[in-house]
């Protein structure tokens, strides 16, 4: 049976460069970084140049960058660390299709007395800058608004709200664990202050991030320790992780642009070729989107039974965010751009990568009309 992953958007394969890079630091060159002796410098010198090569992707300095677990500590990190720093501030705001990583942080900040305005979005997702700027106050410490939803893989207007943020003088943080790799994302063409990228949704290893925060940010540690990270994030750093990260962002940028057309292509296709289905639809914005990303919804199918029926075809989709997927809950994402739990209950998310080809847009088209038919006949009969 054909195997056809796409699910690129809860996590990818580990690129070959990658493993290569990865493997002298899990055998011969095993030190700690915080050590004095040849065994640490080695170490040590891995990961200053890891810094440097992902400071060169984001137009930022090395002494910006700050390695993480992952994409959920950089965004804990940016907001708890910022709000935490600014106490005369007390208001954050955000958006209703955030990330659960910064749904949840705010949360824990609000049961904590501090105030939090969650901005409603268009049909397509999109955060109106007109309502961002009736809700900053002089209490606003921060505006996180991700770079692109993870679920429909529309593009905020980032640089815009970078504007509006510096104009009233408030941090700025965007969750770029999507778009990093696949569309630019220059710090300072996106007028950010703190923006988080995660290591395996860019064919690096799983449990490594990053955090770029702007010189000058008043932000404090959330984790403390030895004081690794120049005092920002201590625990002894994951070298042979930060190693592979690297080696991906390098190879990310190395293949930016052709990659992306590449991808569009595919989903374009793919787009077309599943709109030809009765009472189907595109969730997203038809043209602002990920290159990769193709979120759909059809009437009287239960998106569960969708993913399961697919994946006895061999081919891996999600119907949302691979953190909530099992939840049971109706997408927060679909619910804010007005769908109704019936149409929620449908959705099918579809992300591709680097291996998927031709053949396998032709193959999805091939396999799922037939499950979207038959699904839709059991639950009328």
């Amino acid at each position: 049976m054909k195997r056809v992953y796409m699910d690129h958007a809860a996590t990818t394969y580990v690129d070959p460069e990658v493993i290569q890079a990865m493997l002298p630091y899990l055998s011969e060159r095993f030190g700690n970084a915080s050590s004095l002796h040849s065994f640490g410098r080695e170490a040590k010198e891995a990961l200053e140049h890891s810094r440097e090569v992902v400071a060169k992707a984001l137009g930022a300095s090395p002494d910006e960058i700050y390695f993480t677990s992952g994409g959920t500590e950089s965004d804990n990190l940016a907001i708890k660390g910022v709000m935490w720093a600014n106490r005369d501030k007390n208001h954050v705001i955000t958006s209703l299709i955030e990330h659960h990583a910064v749904l949840e942080t705010c949360s824990s900040l609000e049961e904590r007395g501090l105030d939090v305005t969650y901005l409603p979005v268009d049909r397509y997702g999109l955060v109106s800058l007109n309502h961002l700027e009736d809700a900053i106050t002089e209490k606003t410490g921060l505006i996180t608004i991700m770079h692109a939803n993870n679920e429909i893989g529309t593009i905020e207007p980032i640089k815009e709200i970078g504007k509006i943020a510096r104009e009233n003088d408030v941090y700025l943080h965007t969750d770029a664990v999507q778009t990093f790799g696949k569309i630019p994302t220059d710090v300072n063409e996106l007028n950010v202050d703190l923006l988080s990228i995660s290591g395996h949704k860019i064919y690096g290893p799983k449990g490594v991030g990053v955090l770029y925060v702007r010189e000058g940010v008043r932000i404090e540690p959330v984790q403390h320790g030895g004081g690794h990270e120049k005092g920002m994030r201590s625990g002894t750093e994951n070298v042979p992780g930060i190693v592979g990260l690297a080696k991906a962002v390098e190879i990310s940028q190395r293949e930016l642009g052709k990659e992306a057309e590449r991808l569009k292509r595919l989903r374009d296709r793919l787009i077309k070729g599943v709109l030809e289905i009765e009472d189907s639809w595109l969730n997203g914005h038809p043209t602002n989107r990920l290159p990769n990303n193709a979120n759909f919804g059809f009437a009287g199918v239960e998106g569960e039974s969708l993913i399961l029926r697919l994946d006895a075809k061999g081919v891996a989709a999600s119907t949302g965010s691979a953190c909530s997927s099992g939840s049971g809950a109706p997408s927060h994402v679909l619910t804010a751009i007005g769908l109704t739990p019936e149409q929620t209950s449908g959705s099918l998310r579809l992300t591709l990568g680097k291996r998927n080809t031709e053949e396998d847009i032709d193959y999805v088209l091939e396999v799922l009309p037939e499950i979207v038919s038959d699904l839709r006949k059991l639950s009328s009969g």
